[in-house]
């Protein structure tokens, strides 16, 4: 099993959901959160002048999945989040050891 960590735009959100969706892939938690990697920030204009925000908001989606889906889910978020632009953000694979689903008792693919 696999945790899948993406970093995406909030626009491509829904677009990533729904894609998920069809294919089947319900479990998923989404976190806003802020960051920056090279893209450092963005200029914008105020009233007093120029200004730069460096930490800018993305959405952090998080999955576990099988071994063998990983590849798939990949294409998914990479291929519904990609604008081509700086800044459209990275994915993580993590390895996980065990789960366990608290209202019943499931442990591991049986909790996914």
């Amino acid at each position: 099993m696999k945790k899948i960590e993406a970093i995406i735009r909030e626009e491509k959100l829904d677009c990533v959901k729904k894609t998920l969706e069809k294919e089947n892939y319900f479990g998923i938690t989404v976190s806003e959160v802020i960051g920056r990697d090279r893209q450092k920030g963005i200029p914008l204009q105020w009233r007093a002048g120029e200004y730069m925000v460096d930490l800018i908001p993305k959405i952090k989606l998080e999955l576990v999945v099988l071994d063998e889906d990983v590849d798939k889910i990949l294409d998914i978020i990479a291929g519904n989040a990609r604008t081509g632009e700086v800044g459209d953000g990275k994915i993580f694979v993590l390895p996980v050891s065990g789960i366990l689903r608290i209202r019943t008792g499931d442990k591991d693919e049986n909790a996914i």
